[in-house]
């Protein structure tokens, strides 16, 4: 059963936590659908694992084929491996960074996205869903080279990628306070995030915007309180590049 995130005027946000399997040798993902009147969208649709389960539970709430538009936060495999799929099941047209547009191909059969693949530019863009866009703000570095967060002026919602992504926990709990939750967190962001200096530019944006809520791809939503304590948190912490010295690259004995 998915999380619903937002329900309101037709306009609906639904985050889908349970359907790549469970286990250690596996991550868990999250995977979203907006609906907006008689059309929608897949925010980071997932691999191979999650396609059927999707597929399915989506069409529960839409028609497959009345898809706008499929979203990638980036191009690694938990977040488009299934591609293929999706471009023979829908019409609809994948959204990526234009670093990653002629990467993308690589998981369909030749010929398959020819036409079907629009380059976010690094500057982001507005890409309309029904009656409302959603932003594809710049959040390059966090941790791809090419990265995009979605945001839902609508729902107030933040599709993080994997920003503020959480190991452990139950995805479907939302957390108001962050103090309890940061050590999910922090390890994490400490490896997967390049550097402090990004942080804080990311933190300066989205400070402008009317945020309920940030929802990650791996872990638990964000909501209430911890949204602003989050983005407090972030911007302080050292990471990436900053934490690296010789001893990383060092020659294996």
């Amino acid at each position: 059963m998915p999380v619903e995130l937002y329900s309101q005027g037709g306009h609906r946000c639904l985050m889908f936590s349970d359907l790549s399997g469970h286990g250690d040798d596996i991550v868990q993902a999250n995977q979203f659908l907006i609906v907006d009147g008689d059309t929608g969208a897949i925010i980071d649709p997932g691999g191979n694992l999650a396609y059927n389960e999707l597929h399915v539970a989506m069409s529960r709430h839409i028609s497959p084929q009345r898809l706008s538009c499929i979203l990638a936060s980036h191009a690694d495999p938990d977040i488009i491996a299934s591609l293929d799929r999706w471009m023979t099941s829908t019409s609809a047209p994948l959204y990526i960074s234009t670093l990653w547009a002629r990467f993308a191909p690589h998981f369909c059969k030749p010929g398959k996205t020819e036409g079907r693949i629009v380059g976010i530019p690094d500057a982001g863009m507005r890409i309309r869903v029904g009656r409302s866009d959603l932003v594809a703000l710049p959040a390059h570095f966090m941790h791809a080279e090419g990265n995009f967060q979605f945001w839902d002026p609508v729902s107030r919602i933040l599709f993080s990628g994997d920003l503020g992504v959480s190991l452990g926990g139950e995805p479907e709990t939302f957390i108001t306070s962050l103090p309890a939750h940061i050590p999910r967190m922090e390890a994490f962001h400490r490896r997967y995030m390049v550097s402090r200096k990004i942080l804080r530019l990311w933190a300066r944006m989205v400070r402008k915007l009317p945020i309920d809520m940030i929802v990650p791809q791996h872990g638990a939503p964000l909501a209430g309180a911890a949204v602003g304590e989050f983005i407090e948190w972030v911007q302080t912490l050292d990471c990436g590049i900053d934490r690296m010295s010789e001893r990383d690259y060092a020659v294996p004995d």
